[in-house]
């Protein structure tokens, strides 16, 4: 029997997921490589006639690209303050289901738009499972390009080895035009604090902790997908 590729798993997980949309939502589409099997799983259900009356938020640049090319109608959070249901993919969840994000980039709209929705739906394979935030993933911090060796000072200072985030030779830049600290905590004890910390420095845009924000879990591993939901999400 061949064996399942992690690229499988993801399409399985996001396939799941995007069975939740209903006609009239507004729909949150994440960024990365297994929400993009949910972009273009959405894209084929409009295109089929299945799915029809929906209005797409994209969490980054590249997002909005695919989904145009797809003919999924698109808006902003602007127009659309309230989404629906979101359908995004994480870097690491805790068993709380809460998660490390940035591994792309995007994490500031990717949070602006899980923030305004009534359902966060993660999707992930199972490698991605993990007792502690920072086990199997370094932290993304976003922070201005001004001073951006004073945050990465300051990120060192609370215990972490800071790398800024390269595109070939050259600074990675978000969709904002900031750069990307990636930051190995190791496990972390305290997350919640951690962000507080994060918060309060000036220079530091946004970070990779999401915390409280997922509602909805789809895992994928070789015997099928598993759901978890938050107990009273909505």
């Amino acid at each position: 029997m061949a064996q399942i590729t992690q690229d499988e798993l993801k399409r399985r997980a996001a396939e799941r997921a995007v069975e939740l949309i209903r006609p009239g939502m507004v729909v949150g589409l994440g960024f990365g490589s297994t929400a993009l099997h949910a972009v273009r799983r959405i894209g084929a259900l409009i295109a089929s006639g299945e799915l029809y009356d929906i209005v797409g938020v994209p969490c980054a640049a590249g997002t909005e690209v695919e989904a145009r090319r797809l003919g999924i109608p698109l808006s902003t959070l602007d127009e659309q303050p309230r989404v629906d249901l979101t359908i995004d993919g994480a870097d690491e969840v805790d068993p709380r289901l809460n998660l490390i994000k940035g591994g792309g980039g995007a994490l500031l709209r990717e949070k602006m738009v899980a923030q305004a929705s009534l359902r966060e739906v993660i999707i992930v394979d199972e490698s991605k499972l993990s007792a502690a935030l920072g086990t199997i993933f370094a932290l993304p911090v976003e922070v201005v390009a001004f001073g951006w060796g004073a945050s990465a000072r300051f990120i060192t200072g609370l215990g972490a080895r800071v790398t800024q985030r390269l595109a070939g030779d050259k600074p990675f830049v978000t969709d904002q035009g900031n750069f990307i600290l990636d930051c190995v905590f190791g496990p972390i004890a305290d997350p919640a604090a951690l962000a507080v910390q994060l918060e309060r420095r000036a220079g530091i845009v946004e970070h990779g902790l999401f915390l409280g924000l997922a509602t909805d879990l789809f895992v994928a591993a070789a015997d099928g997908v598993r759901h978890v939901e938050v107990p009273h999400a909505a």
